[in-house]
């Protein structure tokens, strides 16, 4: 007991500094993890008992910001096992990511209103250039390692999306697309396998990022599944050599466009019909019939499905087990909500690198999770993906390789 009291009676001796709340904060929080690490270990400091457990095996960092200021903590670490306090929350990598987007924004003098008051909020008044940029590094190492790494097996199913988010640029506030990919490996996994930030969405944007999955190691793609991007389909067949799949809700969204509020219902339903037939071949005869029926009155629908016949069916070359799957860009349209939502915390970005910073950490938990579930694919139907099994464009290996 007379060891506890010693640094509190240092700290009352320095009354007079101005930092005396912070150092006694400092003080009181360690000797509370110093008194509940022995739990964990089954005896105290220098204790020998039969109900000792582990030892100690030095200390770990961690910063604590509160009203006072920055507390720095040393984290007892044990031999075996390991001990957090309670009184703390472990920071998930999403969460420290938000935490340095928003430092970087404030400390650059380029955030918003409401991050001023989240930075208020969250007692980090007193940041500065050298914190943010010591977490940001720890996120970035962490990121980037998860967004380059090596890709290996064969990945027959990839789907495209992209998110548009705001980022200052030379005194300006830019849209940017943010573009991530998904794919499906033989084993009926599926994984977040890359993050690509541009400008637009023009063919050389979509080649530069196709590129780099092939790169590293992405192969055997027999279908993308994206929205309707003339510079995607041909990037697609340049690099990738794969067949094309219209993702089907945005392309039935299109459709109804051409028709009237109070008609969308039934059109609707004639069309979803080509949908529930067995086979290409029928789902192919049931659409043109459609067209057929709809072209008196609706000219201009008919010709958007006489144009568009081919991309919205291409899943339906493909194991029956999987077209549920494959047919849209749904499997990805939750991992772009939950990108919004800590995105739109934010408001504008700093820089791109932010953008990378926050939505590779969203992206890289996602991923754990995933790997956690069961699979997402059957695996049997895997061995009829063939190469000849399925009529795809053919690959130019030098182009992929450049």
């Amino acid at each position: 007991m007379t060891e506890d009291r010693l640094p509190l009676a240092e700290l009352l001796a320095k009354a007079g500094d101005g930092d005396f709340l912070r150092s006694v904060a400092e003080a009181v929080v360690q000797l509370l993890m110093e008194a509940d690490v022995e739990g964990p270990i089954g005896a105290g400091r220098h204790e020998r008992t039969g109900e000792r457990t582990t030892y100690r095996n030095g200390y770990r960092d961690r910063s604590l910001d509160t009203r006072l200021g920055n507390l720095q903590l040393r984290i007892p670490k044990l031999r075996q096992g390991s001990y957090f306090p309670p009184f703390l929350e472990p920071r998930k990598t999403s969460e420290k990511a938000l935490v340095a987007v928003i430092q970087e924004a404030w400390v650059g003098g380029v955030s918003t209103r409401r991050v001023d008051d989240l930075v208020q909020a969250m007692g980090l008044s007193g940041i500065g250039k050298s914190t943010v940029s010591k977490l940001c590094k720890d996120i970035d190492e962490r990121v980037n390692a998860f967004l380059e790494r090596p890709l290996t097996g064969d990945w027959p199913y990839l789907w495209l999306d992209a998110t548009y988010l705001k980022q200052r640029e030379g005194g300006r506030i830019v849209s940017v697309a943010a573009i991530i990919a998904v794919a499906a490996n033989t084993e009926g996994k599926r994984e977040i396998v890359g993050l690509h930030i541009g400008p637009s969405e023009a063919e050389t944007f979509w080649a530069a990022f196709l590129k780099s999955l092939v790169r590293r190691g992405l192969r055997q793609v027999k279908l993308v599944i994206s929205d309707a991007h003339e510079g995607l389909k041909s990037a697609i067949r340049r690099v990738m050599g794969a067949s094309w799949q219209r993702c089907r809700v945005h392309w039935m969204r299109n459709a109804l466009a051409y028709v009237g509020k109070g008609q969308q219902s039934m059109v609707s339903a004639a069309l979803r019909q080509a949908f529930i037939q067995p086979d290409r071949a029928g789902a192919s005869q049931t659409l043109r019939h459609t067209a057929d029926q709809l072209r008196a009155k609706w000219p201009k629908l008919a010709a958007f499905i006489d144009d568009s016949e081919v991309d919205v069916l291409a899943h339906m070359d493909f194991p029956v087990q999987h077209r549920v799957k494959i047919h849209s860009t749904n499997p990805i349209e939750r991992l772009n909500k939950e990108v919004k939502r800590r995105a739109d915390v934010v408001g504008i970005f700093p820089n791109e690198a932010a953008i990378i910073r926050l939505v590779g950490a969203v992206l890289l938990e996602q991923n754990d999770e995933w790997q956690t579930q069961n699979r997402y694919m059957q695996t049997e139907p895997m061995a009829e993906l063939t190469p000849h099994a399925i009529e795809v464009f053919p690959p130019q290996i030098a182009t992929a390789a450049e």
